[in-house]
């Protein structure tokens, strides 16, 4: 055990099975986190993104960075609390990675014992695999950029929460209660992204949600506002360097 610490523990858990739509708000832990969901979507915010997650999927945030969470469907939250020393053997920033099956397990084998204490010599070890393993995951885009204008940010929560909406651009800024062109340039000066990209990627990102649940290909087009199943499945391999399937086989 390190000379001086206060607490023991390494790595802490948590585990607790959320309704729809449940919320936490604005906070911020003195441990780095890896926020993980065995089940449904979840939805975090900082620093003025967001980042959506679906299983296989998970999300890390530093300690001290402050953000809130909810969830779409019925979750399954997983969670690790990392000591900042710790934590230190991970240098990413808050962002989505995935979790592979080794990492998967590790996580599940954490929450089974509830905690680590270094002071256990296999412990110990247990929580520098941990985080080697968090070091080196693949990241994963699943961000998006959020713009603060009210009447932006209305549309912006629109087409996360309904990515299927066919409504052209007019109808959408006449929703938000602003014009096409301060709507377009809004988007553009404050997310970096054209509203049509942005939507593009919204539904994209929700589509891996589907793509989780063991839907078709076909289904998460659908169901994500794309007519063409390989129009879907193109724009999904410019996005995550895979076609659907591949990551549906992920999942």
């Amino acid at each position: 055990m390190t000379a001086g610490r206060a607490d023991p523990q390494d790595v802490r858990s948590l585990s607790l099975t959320y309704r729809d739509s449940y919320r936490v708000g604005w906070h911020r832990h003195d441990w780095a986190q890896l926020i993980h969901a065995r089940s449904g979507m979840l939805r975090v915010l900082a620093a003025g993104q967001v980042w959506l997650a679906p299983p296989t999927r998970a999300i890390w945030i530093p300690a001290g960075v402050e953000h809130e969470f909810s969830v779409r469907g019925e979750v399954a939250f997983r969670t690790l609390y990392v000591a900042a020393e710790r934590a230190r053997g991970v240098s990413r920033g808050i962002g989505a990675l995935e979790v592979g099956p080794l990492l998967g397990e590790l996580i599940l084998h954490v929450l089974s014992l509830e905690m680590l204490d270094p002071g256990v010599p296999s412990q110990d070890r247990l929580a520098g695999v941990l985080v080697d393993l968090i070091e080196a995951a693949e990241p994963i885009d699943l961000r998006l950029p959020l713009p603060s204008d009210p009447r932006a940010r209305r549309l912006a929560d629109h087409l996360q929460d309904h990515p299927a909406d066919p409504a052209d651009l007019p109808r959408l800024a006449a929703m938000a209660g602003a014009s096409i062109r301060t709507i377009q340039r809004r988007f553009l000066a404050e997310t970096g992204m054209t509203v049509d990209l942005w939507r593009q990627k919204a539904r994209l990102i929700a589509s891996t949600a589907v793509l989780s649940r063991g839907s078709s290909v076909t289904a998460a087009a659908l169901d994500c506002g794309y007519d063409s199943t390989s129009a879907f499945i193109a724009a999904f391999r410019r996005q995550f360097g895979m076609t659907p399937r591949q990551f549906a086989t992920m999942a």
